[in-house]
């Protein structure tokens, strides 16, 4: 009987030992996994939608779709820029990319939706940012601009999605509804908080 009295806490050490003892598989990006995504770039207009969190290990997406020959046109840099260049919040200018000598698309400030000619020769668009789920983060306002302009253009896009890293931890205020003016919550696209 005494033994019984113990049972649910030998339950739960038994669980806890049990989660931790169990072999925890490595996350794979999209990006990642370029043997699934790259067959379908081949042959195409390519656009990409990056910033400093577009890798694949240590080597820049853009970088590493050029060096697997798919023919990348042009780049569109969201808040902060192509390579992560810029402060939060500091004005980021289109130009071109020293490294690749590709031309570059501000997302940001004035300008956060492609316009037909900036997507104009694109066949399909691929974005690859890590967002957090914060709802000041600008990224996934981003990817609705995006959305947008590849459908009124009849463009494929391609998001390579990524896991956020805080997803397991909820903190933080509810957003009163007088306050929902952020261009990061607008009426297409839910809040992420």
């Amino acid at each position: 009987m005494a033994m019984m009295r113990y049972a649910p806490l030998i339950f739960f050490i038994t669980m806890v030992f049990n989660c931790y003892a169990q072999p925890v598989s490595a996350i794979e990006t999209g990006a990642q996994q370029t043997k699934l995504f790259v067959p379908l770039l081949k042959e195409k207009q390519v656009g990409g939608v990056a910033n400093q969190t577009s890798v694949i290990g240590k080597t820049h997406l853009i970088d590493s779709l050029l060096a697997l020959k798919i023919n990348v046109k042009k780049v569109f840099a969201p808040e902060h820029g192509f390579r992560g260049e810029g402060e939060a919040g500091e004005t980021i200018k289109g130009g071109i990319d020293t490294k690749t000598g590709l031309q570059i698309v501000s997302l940001y400030g004035n300008h956060k939706k492609p316009n037909k000619e900036d997507v104009e020769g694109i066949d399909l668009m691929v974005f690859d940012i890590q967002d957090v789920g914060v709802r000041f983060y600008t990224y996934i306002s981003t990817l609705q601009y995006v959305m947008e302009a590849c459908a009124e253009n009849n463009i494929e896009l391609l998001v390579l999605d990524r896991p956020n890293p805080n997803g397991f931890f909820i903190d933080g205020p509810v957003l009163e509804k007088n306050m929902n003016r952020l261009w990061v919550c607008n009426q297409f696209l839910w809040c992420m908080v």
